[in-house]
């Protein structure tokens, strides 16, 4: 196992302080270790951190830490050469790519964003609303994460607006006492049409009146465009009624920056001290691995957990957006197909080069 930082579960680490897992614990452990009783039905961030170093003790699992792949290419005898920014290089018959769909921050550019004289950061950076308290805020973003930090900041004495470009789809983390993940599941074993209009039931009665604040909501419903686009809806804990309390302002997208502040499309002007850029993140496998459109979709995602063709020895993990359910749950089912693939396949092993 190769490792490019120098801890495990990094990016956990890594991730703005309040973050809770949207998924219940009992459908998003690692296989064969469930969560210890003690945490909560929502896995916060630190104690999931805490679960992922004590699950690579448990199952002896030692990474190479430090190790940056660069470069996945198959040589002429059929074997897949890894190799990393240290100069070293693997050779083996498979290889399982592991860096997720949040890989790389993706960093949009904005009409005249370098005459703003207030801060400029991606929420990668964002930590906790306290650099913030008592100042005007601006959030660009209505996924789970520009969602959860504009109510971090709104919670914690600063004044967030924030920008959404799209319609979106948005449902409560908990519906009538159930997590609303466990009903997305026993809707997805409906027909679609009924799923979909059960769906989007509970998205009216629970967000129906958002579009009166500022908010439009996605026409799909959620489940559907979970399939079709591989876009999770924003699991809400909280924003929809800060921003029905006028806590979290609702601006459309942005047209420009000044000096001070941004214009958005609707022509209106807020002056703000920083800007919070939640636009997402990119899987990017083309950074190191030739002709990887090959295997990939419209939204640089994998197609499927196995390679096929060109890729095949490659296998591919946490990188299935169009499950419901969550992308730990989507680990644990497809490890154990890839791990029963990699079993029953010829062995052929895997070998260090030297420089």
């Amino acid at each position: 196992m190769l490792e490019k930082s120098d801890r495990v579960g990094f990016s956990w680490y890594e991730h703005y302080e309040r973050l809770h897992l949207h998924t219940v614990k009992e459908m998003s452990n690692l296989p064969h270790s469930a969560f210890p009783e003690h945490y909560p039905q929502y896995v916060p961030r630190e104690l999931l951190c805490e679960y992922f170093e004590a699950y690579a003790k448990q199952f002896d699992i030692r990474p190479q830490f430090g190790e940056e792949v660069t470069e996945i290419k198959l040589s002429e005898d059929q074997q897949w050469q890894v190799r990393s920014a240290s100069g070293k290089m693997w050779r083996t018959s498979q290889v399982v790519i592991a860096t997720g769909v949040n890989r790389t921050p993706f960093r949009p550019a904005f009409e005249k964003e370098e005459q703003f004289a207030g801060t400029i950061i991606h929420s990668r950076a964002y930590r906790n609303a306290r650099p913030y308290r008592s100042q005007r805020i601006l959030v660009v973003g209505m996924g789970n994460t520009g969602a959860e930090i504009a109510l971090d900041l709104a919670e914690n004495g600063a004044d967030p607006f924030l920008s959404v470009r799209s319609p979106v789809n948005i449902v409560p983390r908990d519906f009538l006492g159930r997590p609303t993940q466990k009903t997305a599941l026993l809707m997805d074993k409906l027909p679609n049409w009924l799923g979909d209009w059960l769906g989007s039931q509970v998205r009216g009665l629970s967000m129906g009146d958002l579009p009166a604040f500022g908010l439009p909501l996605e026409k799909k419903p959620p489940a559907r465009q979970l399939r079709d686009e591989g876009k999770t809806p924003v699991v809400d804990v909280g924003t929809a009624r800060a921003i029905r309390e006028g806590r979290i302002k609702v601006m459309p997208g942005i047209k420009e920056f000044y000096n001070n502040g941004v214009v958005f499309t609707n022509g209106q002007r807020y002056n703000f001290s920083g800007v919070i850029l939640a636009t997402g993140y990119r899987a990017r496998l083309q950074d190191f691995l030739p002709n990887a459109e090959v295997s990939l979709d419209s939204y640089g995602v994998p197609r499927e957990c196995v390679g096929k063709g060109a890729h095949q020895g490659l296998y591919f993990l946490g990188f299935d957006n169009y499950t419901p359910g969550g992308i730990l749950g989507v680990i644990r089912r497809d490890s154990e197909q890839i791990a029963d693939l990699i079993e029953n396949s010829v062995p052929v092993g895997m070998r260090r080069v030297e420089k």
